[in-house]
């Protein structure tokens, strides 16, 4: 497991981006596999998971994740999905002690967030086209909508694609430059001709800078480039692999005594009882890390 100094920093946080090491899957998903769409046995991810929240301090029912479908939309956590109801988004708030949120990947970028003072804490799966479409403002926006406030949040960029892992094709800038051409500085030649690197990760870590956070960590490890640590969904494309792990990214509130009592937010949408969930903005299109990859599960 590897984690966030500065996360680490915050009382009554925990959290961790874990390794495929000390699982008990085998084969393709050897060893902590923790998806449950990978096509893996269900009692070995459970295992998985039971063992990644141990090191949260946690039971594997207190973890909470979604259905990942590249989108830009975020949920509010108050209590874990059964497997077939998780919903289709990309990012997980929650200010419930003793739940954590968790987001799955294999080469897209885990963010975990974190605003001490208000006792809200957050995950999201950000691949190229999700990153894009506004997951992390997504994501920010909900956490304010529990009292956040971006001034006082921390964000750590975990374990994902590296720049120099990540080919793309001729066409695959457009969309970036057409945004802000400034993101041309997330590109730079690859030896095939006409294509290129993308740095994701720096990229995701640009998004979170403009959005006024008050410190953003970057893990530096690539998931691509080291098979004894991590997941690779490209990796295992080219290697013709017909089947890869999730890593699982996950972070909680170890109790509710550090955290000052804030109202709701009057401005709470709907009336009545909180739900058990909420959706931000609407969805954007499924669609893939690397041009070909499902939703990650």
């Amino acid at each position: 497991m590897l984690t966030s100094e500065s996360l680490s920093a915050l009382p009554g946080v925990r959290h961790g981006f874990f390794t495929r090491e000390g699982g008990v899957s085998e084969g393709l998903y050897a060893s902590l596999n923790c998806g449950l769409g990978s096509g893996d046995d269900l009692e070995n991810v459970a295992e998985n998971r039971s063992r990644a929240m141990a090191e949260l301090g946690l039971t594997e029912d207190r973890l909470a994740t979604v259905y990942q479908v590249h989108s830009n939309r975020a949920a509010l956590a108050e209590a874990p999905w059964p497997a077939d109801e998780r919903p289709k988004v990309d990012a997980l708030v929650t200010k419930t002690a003793g739940l954590a949120v968790g987001v799955l990947t294999a080469d897209c970028v885990p963010v975990l967030f974190a605003d001490r003072r208000a006792g809200v804490v957050a995950a999201a799966h950000a691949g190229w086209r999700g990153a894009l479409d506004g997951v992390l403002e997504t994501t920010l926006a909900a956490m304010q909508n529990l009292g956040a406030r971006a001034e006082t949040t921390t964000a750590a960029v975990g374990p994902a694609i590296e720049q120099p892992s990540y080919e793309v094709g001729p066409e695959f800038p457009a969309s970036f430059l057409g945004q802000d051409p400034d993101n041309g500085a997330f590109f730079r030649a690859a030896p095939r001709n006409g294509h290129f690197l993308f740095d994701l990760k720096g990229y995701v870590a640009r998004r979170l800078a403009r959005a006024g956070l008050a410190r953003i960590e970057r893990l530096e490890a690539d998931t691509c480039a080291d098979p004894d640590r991590f997941f690779s969904y490209r990796r295992a494309c080219l290697k013709g692999e017909q089947a890869y792990g999730r890593l699982l990214s996950a972070i909680s509130l170890e109790s509710r005594d550090p955290w000052p009592s804030i109202s709701p937010p009057t401005n709470w949408p709907g009336a009545g009882p909180r739900p058990a969930r909420r959706w931000w903005t609407k969805a954007s299109t499924a669609c893939s890390c690397s041009a070909r990859n499902p939703g990650i599960t």
